[in-house]
């Protein structure tokens, strides 16, 4: 790691214990993204896409990999845990941060909520003499003491399960081809990727929205920084080979399961949630079905959730430490180099959010809806941070990735956005709203936003 890195410059210590390698970062990436996610969201990918779930995840993983070029240049300026909220506040200004962190805590904060819903739906589904409530406490308690015990502890954890999820993917990906090969579902086709019947912009990147989903994690690589054995070089390689493994893997499991769903033209309508366990079943019968669906409870409710709560533990934290949130989020347990009180306070929001949720029908839906909102505003922030960072202060020449770069990753998300549900647009505002009062009261009782700058970082780059 570059001895230059160390965050003692920028008026911290060295809490949070250094251990993760770049093959560490690249897992941990990948199990936040979770190699199946597709499975769960795919009718609704492909009813949105108007039959075109490759497209939507291609333009998907292309847009995320400008923003990952953005990452990897604010996590070089400023290699500390807090993402976004870090990138803004001291590429900008630290009120901007503030509503940055805000904006994606929206994200963070939800996303926990919703795969604990998710999984415990699909496992009531499977042992329905377990309540939906039970197995939501279970995942839960279970994840919470894992992260409690250390960040190695998470990310050996996740090693295995990701290859379990890989050996899944493989298993239906066989299945699928040697279906295809024997004449079910629609044959070889390039009408996943592009139907000139249906294309519109506007329908690409409405579907862009959701399909976003399973990318949302990736960013979550940043927050490991400070706990990285090879510094903001390492998280920066990290975080795009993760997303083009992640993307190569999307774009197949989909264009196989598009070509072998039972009804296309249904599924068009209704955006079915078992539209990926119905290709699944095609492909290989009613085991490859119920391996499909148990594989995604599985992955939705431990493994993916493990690592969104190692993530926006260290939110909680960075912004507790710079007195934005209160301080008892910024403790760290000494035994294993934890936020110790961030876990526990997220266990705590996962519980009685998912609670309250699963007595509503429509509980997954209104959590979908909201979540991409703020990472996609966060991302956009991100962009201009490097440019105003790089290019407005320090004089960068290095138009590529300074101003070309961020200027076209987001613009695609700004698409996106426009294109998203009303709901998320909605929601999305009010809580930006809710940041900007919360940020007039820090200013109020006299904690405006202030955050310690490398004196280096104000030179010309």
């Amino acid at each position: 790691m570059n001895p230059q890195e160390n965050i003692d410059r920028f008026g911290y210590r060295q809490e949070l214990r250094r251990g993760v390698g770049l093959v560490d970062l690249v897992f941990y990436g990948l199990i936040s993204m979770v190699p199946i996610a597709p499975f769960a969201i795919f009718g609704l990918v492909y009813s949105r896409s108007g039959g075109m779930p490759v497209l939507a995840y291609l333009v998907g993983m292309i847009a995320l990999l400008f923003t990952a070029i953005s990452y990897a240049q604010m996590v070089k300026a400023f290699p500390l845990s807090g993402s976004v909220y870090n990138y803004a506040g001291r590429g900008i200004a630290a009120p901007v941060g503030f509503m940055t962190g805000w904006a994606i805590l929206l994200d963070y904060l939800l996303v926990p909520s919703l795969l604990y819903l998710v999984a415990s739906i699909a496992m009531n589904a499977s042992v329905p003499l377990v309540p939906v409530w039970a197995w939501l406490v279970v995942f839960v308690a279970v994840n919470t003491v894992i992260n409690l015990r250390g960040i190695r502890v998470t990310i050996k954890l996740t090693k295995v399960m990701i290859v379990a999820e890989l050996i899944v993917l493989g298993l239906f990906l066989a299945a699928g081809v040697w279906a295809l090969l024997l004449g079910k579902g629609r044959g070889f086709s390039l009408s996943p990727l592009l139907n000139l019947d249906t294309f519109s912009w506007p329908v690409v990147f409405a579907a862009v929205s959701v399909a976003v989903l399973s990318f949302l994690g990736f960013d979550g690589i940043s927050m490991l920084v400070e706990e990285s054995t090879g510094g903001s070089a390492q998280v920066g390689r990290a975080m795009r080979i993760a997303l083009i493994l992640a993307g190569v893997l999307f774009i197949t499991q989909v264009w196989v399961a598009a070509l072998l769903v039972p009804n296309p033209d249904a599924l068009l309508v209704s955006g079915s949630g078992t539209a990926f366990y119905d290709a699944a079943a095609v492909a290989g019968g009613e085991w490859l079905r119920h391996l499909t669906s148990t594989a995604t409870a599985i992955s939705w409710g431990v493994a993916n959730t493990l690592v969104a709560q190692v993530a926006v533990s260290r939110l909680l934290y960075a912004m507790a430490r710079d007195r934005q949130l209160p301080s008892f989020l910024a403790k760290i347990s000494v035994k294993n180099s934890v936020p110790a009180n961030a876990i526990l306070f997220i266990s705590a929001l996962s519980i009685g959010l998912g609670l309250w949720m699963s007595t509503r029908k429509d509980g997954v839906d209104v959590l979908s809806s909201l979540i991409n909102m703020g990472a996609l505003v966060a991302f956009i922030v991100l962009h201009v941070s490097v440019i105003v960072h790089y290019v407005m202060r320090g004089g960068s020449t290095d138009y590529w990735s300074h101003l070309i770069a961020p200027l076209i990753g987001m613009a695609i998300l700004i698409f996106v956005v426009i294109h998203a549900n009303i709901l998320a647009q909605l929601v999305g505002l009010i809580w930006l709203a809710v940041g900007a009062i919360v940020l007039g009261g820090l200013y109020a009782i006299g904690r405006r936003p202030t955050l310690p700058v490398d004196a280096r970082s104000k030179e010309r780059v």
